[in-house]
């Protein structure tokens, strides 16, 4: 039988090496913590080979004086923690005193470092976790940390190892992680001797613009949110510019870079009204709380942490990114509170809505203005006069009564109706424009039962009515369902369908918890239902379709259920049954309460499915498409 033995310290670091490094990537990360550890404001990376033949990492750090260079080259020496206090509530990036030691353990490692203030500087080589004598040696203030050749002593893992691209690939997002973080220090990154990356020290705006791009920028918004010690700040792109994967995501916590499941499903939670299908949010957040409060002592390569107050932490990154996206309206700018506007450039003097010096009457104006034009001598055009009045006539009509009196129309106090329509006298325009004019301007066509083109300060807008009106209905039907229940329209009469045992006996046992749904629902016999109320949002809609779909999905997850975790899915499709569809001739008196409607509701960029609503073509895209000043 064989005795238990302690093992060598050198195969101690070696199997240590095997959690702490699993490929060049986690090495630089090491490097790169050490050196913001120490305080240092700028920091430069080589690295040949993809980091498999060099990693060099170099900074102006407080530096390590001569007599500690073998120490931090040893197992469990670290300047950052002294006890179990300072573990409980770690302030710095390291603190396991672990990291060098595996890397020196598979590498030809060289430490060269001289401390602020001193006159020389020295260095210690470890080959195969071999320490060499200290030795004096020609180094600014700062330390340089090289690896060469990592894991020349254990091929069975160096085998491992993927191609030269493959492991550049991981240290170029090791690099980037760890500088989003850190805008206020100055990187450079260099590979196979050419620069790639050149991070000056900028402002947290142009750092996340650097790395995750100018666009991503311009479509985010700030999320600014503060509560009993915790704080999260960072961007969130619109739902529009989501992802197939999961790559646009970063999240942190007291600087460090995690793949948290809490955060994550948090995120999620708060898109799951504006994400589209499988689509993945974007997003650089940074969550900030007291040391103790989170256990980064989780992992080995400090990648995943624990709250010590999970379900606190889940609420507060929920209603932080859910207030930010509930406050996007149709036709609004984000406000890119700290972070810088976006950038304006490519917006050309549009057609615009214009208000004359009086302020009573918002009037069109278009650019430019052109003199009347004799008609075409055309036969064809003359004699295609009359189909199209004929189409038309109806909306000449109304283009004729707006301009006799340009008077806006707003919705009758049935808001979710798009048919009840009455003339006030002054217009009514969404609160806070400078100018008074509405975002979405004033609509002037409907473009095959589908769109409506409307003309807004900007160029031409494209609304698809089924979708925005989708998000209206959704957005109220949630309302009414939190403060208590949703108000319900009697039908004049009752309509019946068709159903089987379990259909009838479902809204036997249910009945109540659908009046609280707007849903009146009686069984007539063993196989007919009666409709005799619906939401009174959604009057206009198929009640027999409304009432299976409710049915499906109380009889699939039950009453309790469907009112707590699947509301929003369940209100979600009643809404989508009481939108308005395609195909629906409108008013323009219709089309521009919808448009009103849209300004005035939360989230309404997007549909329930995450689909945007509305899309705005410049007056310099719209010339381009002309080729005009060309």
């Amino acid at each position: 039988m064989k005795r238990i033995q302690r093992l060598p310290d050198h195969l101690v670091n070696q199997i240590a090496a095997g959690e702490v490094v699993e490929r060049p990537a986690s090495a630089l990360k090491e490097m790169l913590e050490n050196s913001l550890d120490a305080g240092a404001g700028k920091v430069t990376v080589d690295l040949a080979q993809g980091g498999i033949k060099l990693i060099r990492v170099t900074d102006n750090g407080s530096g390590i004086e001569a007599d500690d260079l073998a120490l931090a080259l040893d197992r469990h020496a670290t300047s950052k923690i002294h006890s179990l206090s300072d573990l409980e509530s770690v302030s710095t990036l390291g603190f396991r005193g672990e990291g060098l030691a595996s890397v020196a353990s598979v590498s030809r490692l060289t430490l060269t470092s001289r401390p602020q203030d001193s006159a020389h500087a020295h260095q210690i080589v470890a080959i195969d976790g071999t320490l060499h004598p200290v030795e004096p040696a020609a180094h600014p203030e700062g330390t340089s940390v090289e690896v060469v050749d990592l894991y020349f002593n254990t091929p069975a893992r160096r085998k491992f190892l993927k191609s030269e691209a493959t492991e550049y690939a991981h240290c170029s997002a090791t690099f980037e992680r760890i500088a989003l973080a850190h805008p206020h220090v100055e990187f450079l990154l260099r590979h196979n001797g050419k620069v790639v990356q050149r991070l000056p020290a900028q402002t947290l705006a142009e750092r996340i613009g650097a790395i995750l791009g100018r666009d991503f920028v311009d479509a985010a918004l700030t999320v600014d949110a503060e509560a009993a010690g915790l704080t999260l700040r960072g961007l969130v792109a619109s739902p529009t510019y989501s992802k197939a994967s999961r790559d646009a995501q970063y999240f942190y916590v007291n600087g460090r870079f995690v793949r948290d499941k809490l955060a994550q499903h948090a995120i999620r939670q708060a898109f799951r009204d504006v994400l589209h299908h499988d689509r993945h949010p974007c997003y650089a957040l940074f969550l900030t709380l007291p040391p103790e409060g989170v256990d980064v002592n989780v992992h080995p390569t400090k990648i995943e942490v624990r709250f010590r107050e999970s379900q606190a932490i889940h609420q507060f990154v929920f209603h932080g990114v859910n207030k930010v996206l509930a406050s996007t309206v149709a036709g609004s700018t984000p406000q890119q509170v700290g972070f810088g506007q976006p950038s304006s450039e490519g917006v050309a003097p549009a057609a615009s809505l214009a208000v004359g010096t009086s302020g009573a009457t918002p009037t069109l104006t278009a650019r430019p203005v052109y003199q009347q034009q004799s008609s075409l001598p055309l036969s064809v055009a003359r004699e295609a006069n009359a189909g199209y009045a004929a189409m038309f006539a109806g909306v000449r009509d109304d283009e004729q009564r707006l301009a006799e009196r340009p008077a806006l129309l707003e919705a009758s106090a049935n808001v979710g109706s798009l048919a009840a329509l009455t003339p006030v006298a002054a217009p009514t325009l969404p609160a806070g424009d400078p100018d008074g004019l509405p975002p979405l301007g004033f609509a002037l066509a409907q473009l095959h039962g589908v769109y409506i083109l409307a003309q807004a300060v900007e160029g031409l807008i494209l609304v698809d009515m089924h979708a925005a009106h989708e998000r209206i209905v959704y957005e109220r039907l949630k309302t009414a369902l939190e403060s208590d229940a949703i108000p319900s329209q009697p039908l004049l009469l009752p309509v019946s369908f068709a159903a089987d045992k379990l259909e009838v006996a479902t809204v036997h046992d249910e009945a109540a918890g659908m009046q609280r749904l707007g849903l009146d629902l009686a069984p007539l016999s063993p196989t007919q239902i009666a409709v005799r109320a619906v939401p009174i949002w959604l009057k206009d809609g198929d009640p027999v379709e409304l009432a299976r779909a409710v049915i499906k999905d109380v009889r699939e997850a039950g009453m309790s259920r469907v009112l707590t975790e699947r509301r929003n899915e369940l209100l979600a499709t009643m809404a989508c049954h009481g939108a308005v569809r395609a195909n629906r001739q409108l008013t323009l008196a219709e089309m521009n309460a919808l448009l009103r409607d849209m300004e005035a509701t939360e989230r309404s960029n997007q549909c329930n499915h995450g689909r945007p609503t509305w899309v705005r073509l410049s007056m310099k895209e719209l010339d381009g498409l002309f080729l005009r000043g060309r």
